[in-house]
């Protein structure tokens, strides 16, 4: 089975996000913010699509399917 991981704590604080403000860009809990750099949730893929445009990174590169 696939191996997922999340690089999106290092994207986020590239931009000096907290978690609570991404969560409001992208419409989401910062709990959920949590659970994603945790590797403990899968987004959807506007969810990924949001998060990605928000840190100026690929999706690719933020959530890695191993």
């Amino acid at each position: 089975m696939p191996e997922f991981r999340c690089e999106l704590k290092k994207y986020r604080q590239l931009k000096n996000l907290t978690q609570e403000q991404l969560g409001q860009m992208v419409g989401v809990r910062r709990e959920t913010i949590m659970r994603l750099e945790a590797g403990k949730y899968n987004p959807s893929l506007k969810l990924a699509v949001d998060i990605s445009r928000v840190v100026g990174a690929p999706i690719e590169d933020i959530f890695i399917f191993d």
